[in-house]
């Protein structure tokens, strides 16, 4: 009696023992124990392609333990990344290019989580091509920032001088959509969702340019893409958690596709998390938010040629020059 159950007991820690494993373990030996990060983003395109993992957080159903935090602006993000307070972050580029200058390298950027939102819109039907501009005054928001380097980029690409137009500058994107809701045959160059906001309460105003497709007519991809968004990690985050990093990012990609497939469901829940506060504006707005989840050797690529574009404008804007290849996380 005492051997057998000797046995028995012998046989239930070895059960125990591999189920235990199982548990710890999967997917080829990788550990998958949830870990907590606390995300940071900003209110727009960037968390509008978060959603179904916001969701499934909610839900308990993400494979880490994720605390988001969204900002109205890059500027309060900062401070939380540099004093260890978020792990990842989804900032505009050229703030990515600068927090990796303003650390000594302590960031990555693991994916792109959004390309072009820029589109020139106006109730004036005879712009159909950047040739059509000259002559014309554009309102945008602030000199030396995105839209400004990208629009003056665009213009000289084709043959277009500054001095064949007429530049006006506003402080923010309700300022430029006011003055169009105003004056509906003026010119103006504004992001998503603020486009589909505008045309949504007058018709009469529509995209007239896609900065996005203009972008690509001027440049190959292996010469970089128009980029709006990055996701950035702390290095030592990464280096003690590089499992969990991983998960995110497929968990980040699924959430990208699903923002894409699933327009109607994901604008639902970008309202419900306070992104947008309509979810009728956001179901327009989504398709034209290029939400998107590229990583690796297309990353670099993409990112590296948009960076060295602005640099060519004023490189403290990117932190003093384009980032070493240290700064692009490839596994």
């Amino acid at each position: 009696m005492k051997k057998w159950m000797t046995w028995l007991l012998t046989g239930l820690l070895l059960i125990g023992a591999l189920t235990g494993c199982g548990k710890a373990k999967e997917d080829g030996g990788v550990s998958t124990e949830p870990v907590e990060i606390r995300v940071g983003s900003l209110k727009g395109p960037t968390s509008m392609g978060l959603v179904w993992l916001m969701d499934r957080q909610e839900q308990g159903l993400a494979k880490n333990e994720y605390t988001f935090t969204m900002e109205a602006t890059a500027d309060m993000l900062l401070p939380q990344v540099i004093s260890g307070e978020l792990d990842l972050v989804l900032v505009p580029a050229n703030v990515a290019s600068v927090l990796y200058h303003k650390t000594d390298g302590g960031v990555s950027v693991i994916d792109i989580n959004t390309l072009g939102v820029l589109y020139l819109v106006s109730a004036d039907n005879t712009i159909s091509k950047m040739e059509d501009l000259k002559g014309r005054t554009i309102y945008l928001t602030g000199m030396g920032t995105t839209p400004d380097f990208v629009l003056q980029y665009l213009l000289a690409e084709n043959g277009i001088d500054l001095s064949d137009v007429t530049l006006e500058y506003k402080s923010e994107a309700t300022e430029v959509a006011a003055y169009l809701a105003e004056h509906p045959d003026a010119v103006g160059l504004l992001p998503q969702p603020y486009v589909t906001a505008l045309s949504t309460q007058n018709p009469d105003i529509v995209r007239v340019l896609d900065m996005t497709a203009e972008w690509d007519a001027v440049q190959g991809e292996a010469d970089g893409m128009l980029v709006t968004g990055v996701t950035l990690v702390r290095n030592d985050f990464l280096a003690e958690h590089p499992d969990a990093v991983a998960a995110f990012l497929e968990e980040h990609k699924e959430s990208a596709d699903y923002a894409n497939a699933n327009v109607a469901e994901a604008a639902a829940l970008v309202e419900h998390f306070g992104i947008v506060e309509k979810a009728a504006i956001a179901e327009k707005a989504l398709p034209y938010c290029n939400i998107t989840c590229l990583t690796g050797e297309e990353m670099k690529a993409a990112l590296s040629g948009y960076l060295a574009v602005l640099e060519g404008y004023d490189a403290s804007f990117i932190g003093g020059s384009v980032p070493a290849d240290a700064f692009y996380y490839i596994p």
